[in-house]
């Protein structure tokens, strides 16, 4: 990002939703260090204090412990701010086959809640994360916003609505709103523990173990895996951009390449090697596909190139080495 997008922080006034959860609290440091005032929400669901624990103290942020399925606490979230960037959901294609009315409650529900919350309050932008579980059964590659399928989970079915609601309170309410479209985002402070965790810190913990890694199907899925600071580049773009043909979109936020599981597996397991040389030899196990995994995403990351001037830092492998560094130091 420019040296003018990074100075244009300075004193905006941020509500960040999910500010306790993985990309949360990465975009409340990011927005604290240069210069925001920050709102961070969070009811603590899937987020952890401690993520927290660079920015709770600082004077430029205020958190309020609250849920997003509580319209009260959302009017209150939003009443001293003027940008919202929406992360709190229950993630999870699992978790939502699993308990789909929940996930619906938060996914939607919630985010119907922020929106208003929004409107009425005069915000400036709401930027939510969409997610590529949108796509759903639609096989081409690369994805582009514009081509998608039918949902394959109930947690995609909840992603998709909170763009078709965000698409009505434009047109209804003039609201301003930015999707983005997060294809597999990991590093730093992501969570490797629970029923849920995603499939890297997943790894990187049972490989720091000396656990065999499992691996669902036979590792020929593949995932545009996308660094989180790419992530934060994208959503602080969509919060100042201000080019009107920009606006009230969806965005695919990614690398631009794909991984599959067996190149992950191997590439985790030699950087972790850097660091216990044991863990080159841990071998790989196999289990059957998961019910609602697509078998391959890969974005096109053109269209928020030329609107936004997205343009991703970190490579999967560049990212990967941040993250294990960042694993080794945190979590061995």
């Amino acid at each position: 990002m420019t040296n003018h997008v990074l100075s244009s922080l300075k004193n905006t006034r941020v509500l960040v939703t999910g500010a306790a959860g993985f990309i949360g609290s990465n975009l409340c440091e990011f927005l604290i260090e240069h210069g925001a005032m920050v709102t961070g929400l969070d009811n603590y669901a899937t987020g952890h204090k401690k993520n927290l624990d660079a920015v709770m103290s600082h004077e430029r942020f205020t958190f309020i412990n609250g849920d997003i399925r509580d319209m009260e606490v959302c009017k209150r979230a939003v009443s001293q701010v003027d940008y919202v960037l929406h992360q709190a959901a229950l993630g999870s294609v699992p978790r939502s086959i699993q308990d789909p009315v929940t996930s619906n409650e938060v996914n939607v529900g919630g985010f119907l809640n922020m929106l208003v919350a929004a409107k009425d309050n005069g915000i400036k932008r709401f930027v939510y994360a969409a997610s590529s579980s949108t796509y759903g059964d639609n096989a081409s590659l690369p994805k582009e916003e514009d081509v998608i399928g039918k949902p394959l989970s109930p947690y995609a079915i909840t992603k998709y609505v909170n763009e078709l609601y965000a698409d009505v309170f434009h047109k209804t309410y003039g609201l301003d709103s930015i999707g983005l479209r997060y294809f597999n985002v990991f590093g730093r402070k992501q969570d490797p523990n629970g029923a849920y965790a995603a499939v890297i810190p997943k790894f990187v913990m049972q490989l720091l173990k000396h656990e065999s890694p499992v691996i669902n199907g036979d590792g020929s899925f593949s995932r545009d895996f996308t660094y989180v600071d790419n992530v934060i580049q994208a959503n602080i773009l969509a919060m100042l951009t201000e080019d009107t043909a920009a606006m009230n979109t969806v965005y695919n936020v990614a690398f631009g390449e794909r991984t599959d599981l067996s190149t992950l597996v191997a590439s985790l397991k030699e950087l972790l090697a850097r660091f216990d040389s044991k863990i080159a030899s841990v071998p790989v196990k196999h289990r059957e596909q998961r019910l609602g995994d697509v078998p391959h995403s890969l974005a096109s990351i053109e269209k928020a190139r030329r609107l936004l001037g997205y343009d991703p830092a970190y490579s999967f492998e560049e990212g990967l080495s941040e993250a294990v560094a960042w694993y080794w130091e945190h979590l061995k």
